[in-house]
């Protein structure tokens, strides 16, 4: 079967599609991928053909600013608004006529797409292709009793909560995603396309998808009064690998604790929000200190934290590291918080932006790890949720736990077998 792969040009949404893609290459499929140039490279080491981007434009992690000089400006609720908009929302128009345009060449079976696309409505309805939505991100269908994307909430606990959570999910859906909701009904009417008026945004991809493939575990989830059958948890979505690839990582020897931190790899310009706080934290501890930049800063912070229990890299093969890591501080990235509990790793998480708060959320909801709430912790907050997960041996146990849910199946094998699944269906 022919198989397209789309999804935007950002690590975080295409790294975790590759397992999936690379399982369904190997089972005979002849599998491409439509995305953005900047993945020529790991497409070609692959083995899979890049269709790239003709009319989209190509939003990466390092060319947002670029592209978009007052975002810098932006925060909290003003920012998730000028994203949902400038670089989710208006690019529909552009993905599908590129798709439109490019089966002609390649004549595709069904489609796996990148969830934040947005355009399993346009491919299924007016091409009348399969679709197979792939969620890298935490579930993000709306739910009675799931609380409004974006604030960082919890299940309410009482009608008070409750209360401010059904002020805070009209908030969101009225005004802060409103040039979001407009420009999608707005591109789809022009399709003659008619959207549903009630349920947001982030639901017609589950609505108009055959079947969803859901990062995560449901233990990693909300509670959840209706059931999408559609949608399948499948684990830690993890970049492909290559067997035998896997090295031992080299660290030095000496310390019984060994901690991890990221800022991940989009919002890391700033290393005063977390990576400064936290060094600053633990480099009097009698623990290794592994710490990834994301290629950002890496020389100076090497020079400024000498001390011989800090290791401050570009990048870290955290798969490896984190079978022998105790804690890790992270802004709360949905991969290295599904990768870590996977390898059952308990965390510290602080981060707002790009839909983390939603994440720790869920990480803190868990039981999985201590959620600080913000995306600029002092040093002594991190200091004291890290000695708190050390010394309560109920933060390991939990994350242990869920390393067994996350163990239940192969990702990629499961993944791979809800687009067979899809594909014997039609």
């Amino acid at each position: 079967m022919n198989i397209l792969f789309a999804s935007q040009a950002i690590d975080g949404h295409f790294n975790p599609m590759t397992g999936v893609a690379m399982k369904l290459k190997e089972r005979g499929h002849d599998v491409r991928w439509y995305t953005g140039p900047v993945f020529t490279g790991k497409l070609k080491g692959l083995g899979i053909p890049l269709v790239p981007f003709k009319r989209a434009i190509e939003h990466r992690a390092d060319n947002l600013f670029e592209l978009y000089p007052e975002r810098a400006r932006l925060k909290g609720p003003r920012a998730i608004g000028f994203d949902g908009e400038k670089i989710f929302a208006s690019n529909i128009s552009n993905f599908f006529e590129d798709i439109r345009d490019l089966q002609q060449e390649f004549p595709f079976d069904a489609l796996v797409v990148d969830s934040s696309m947005f355009v399993q409505r346009l491919v299924s309805h007016l091409l009348g292709k399969p679709v197979v939505n792939v969620a890298v991100i935490p579930n993000m269908e709306s739910d009675p009793l799931v609380p409004p994307l974006f604030f960082g909430f919890r299940p309410p606990r009482n009608p008070a909560e409750k209360a401010l959570q059904t002020v805070a999910g009209q908030l969101s859906d009225k005004i802060i995603l409103r040039p979001a909701h407009q420009s999608y009904r707005r591109q789809h009417t022009f399709y003659g396309q008619d959207v549903p008026k009630r349920g947001r945004l982030t639901d017609d991809a589950y609505r108009c998808s055959d079947a969803v493939i859901q990062a995560g575990t449901q233990s990693l989830d909300f509670p959840r009064r209706n059931t999408n059958p559609k949608v399948h948890y499948v684990g830690a979505l993890l970049p492909y690998r290559r067997p035998g690839a896997d090295v031992a990582e080299e660290l030095p020897p000496g310390y019984s604790t060994t901690i991890v931190v990221t800022q991940g790899t989009v919002d890391n310009a700033d290393q005063d929000k977390l990576i400064i706080p936290a060094l600053e934290a633990l480099q009097d501890m009698d623990a290794l200190v592994i710490v990834a930049t994301g290629g950002r800063g890496t020389a100076e912070l090497n020079r400024r934290y000498p001390q011989p229990n800090i290791l401050i890299r570009d990048y870290v093969d955290f798969a490896a590291v984190f079978e022998s890591t105790d804690v890790f501080v992270t802004n709360g990235g949905f991969g290295g918080v599904q990768l870590a509990l996977s390898k059952g790793v308990p965390l510290v998480v602080s981060g707002i932006n790009e839909g983390k708060s939603d994440v720790n959320a869920r990480v803190e909801y868990a039981g999985a790890g201590i959620n600080l709430r913000t995306e600029a912790p002092s040093p002594e907050k991190i200091r004291r949720a890290v000695h708190s997960i050390l010394a309560e041996p109920g933060w390991k146990e939990r994350a242990q736990q869920m390393r067994q849910d996350f163990a239940r199946q192969d990702p990629a094998e499961a993944a791979a077998d809800v687009v067979e699944r899809v594909l014997a269906s039609r």
